[in-house]
């Protein structure tokens, strides 16, 4: 792909987002406004509506990835996206529920450039609105007259667990020792943690479209692939990303001795530098120094190419499921510009 084709495409994502945010927004304020008050301003200020005082903010509530993909899915599939608005908010509404949470497990302090909610009202007040937000997405396809809502539900719940139990083993790993994790063990993770939801997604918006099961599925195996391939980048970026674009500390998952994949392959890589990095994560690991020295043995045991690559061999796979359900390549270019935007993200 050349320069100008990359330029392209992230210009045709950046419209998609933003005709999502457009289409999403007003829904996902309304569902949020249904929240009792405490747990309504929590939420609101979370999504960057409002400040800890109670006063309106200017703030977005993210990029609108997963409620695109939807929307996306639903239209390359033959199907109306206004059909699946309902659905692409309540993906929003647990992908929310999944951050709140994370950011209490991970005791981050900063998302999306300013103080996380459970560092603002405490961890009981971030825990139980991540909580009420998951309940409401579940209530949102509940109360959906379309006819394959109850399907949407389960496919959904089904996803949650599954987030739940790649969750439950990302704590796992954290607590055993650098030499003690395989790289199959974090893709397992991961795909769990991040494909699962970018699968459902896109597997809604097929259920949406009217779609067969086997385009549904292969809507969900896109998505995954597609999924991991953004946690890649995610991982990189939390190594190697820009403070003044991403909101977070230089290197702060080495600081929170994150077995994120680069690192794990690095660990696992044999070199000399896997042994220093190794020494590194037994450490404390806090002061800058250290976080370089950390992200440098990274590069040189090849965690950092290993990384690109295999972000690179994710999206090829994902292209393959698309094209089992999406013959047309036209059909399917909201999806691939979609995927490849979030693959090729610096922050």
């Amino acid at each position: 792909m050349t320069s100008t084709d990359a330029a392209m495409g992230e210009h045709k994502a950046a419209a998609l987002l933003e005709r999502t945010r457009d289409a999403v927004d007003p829904h996902l304020r309304a569902a949020v406004e249904t929240l009792p008050g405490a747990i309504r301003r929590v939420a609101k200020y979370h999504f960057g509506w409002q400040n800890a005082d109670g006063t309106p903010a200017s703030g977005q509530a993210g990029k609108a990835i997963r409620p695109a993909l939807v929307l996306a899915a639903a239209r390359a599939l033959g199907g109306d996206p206004d059909a699946a608005v309902r659905a692409a908010v309540a993906v929003e509404l647990a992908h929310n529920f999944t951050l709140l949470h994370d950011d209490v497990i991970d005791e981050d302090t900063t998302r999306r450039h300013r103080p996380t909610a459970w560092a603002v009202f405490g961890v009981p007040d971030a825990v139980i609105t991540g909580d009420a937000m998951l309940a409401l997405a579940l209530r949102l396809l509940a109360d959906d007259p379309h006819p394959v809502s109850a399907h949407a539900s389960v496919r959904l719940t089904t996803c949650v667990i599954e987030l739940c139990a790649g969750q439950q083993a990302d704590c796992a790993l954290e607590d055993r020792g650098p030499d003690d994790v395989t790289l199959d063990e974090c893709l397992a993770m991961a795909t769990a943690k991040t494909g699962a939801l970018l699968g459902c997604a896109c597997a809604l918006g097929a259920l949406y479209a009217g779609a067969g099961e086997s385009a549904v599925v292969a809507m969900d195996g896109f998505g995954r692939e597609a999924g991991l391939a953004f946690q890649l980048i995610d991982d990189l970026i939390g190594i190697w990303g820009d403070t003044e674009r991403t909101g977070k500390p230089v290197g702060a998952d080495l600081t929170a001795h994150k077995k994120s994949l680069p690192v794990v392959a690095a660990l696992t890589s044999g070199t000399p530098a896997a042994v220093e990095l190794t020494a590194l994560y037994r450490g404390a690991m806090n002061t800058p120094e250290e976080v370089r020295a950390a992200a440098d043995a990274v590069d040189r045991a090849g965690g950092r190419d290993w990384a690109q690559i295999t972000a690179g061999d994710r999206m090829a796979r994902a292209v393959h499921h698309l094209s089992r359900a999406v013959p047309g390549a036209a059909d399917g270019g909201d999806l691939l510009a979609l995927a490849e935007f979030v693959t090729r993200r610096t922050h």
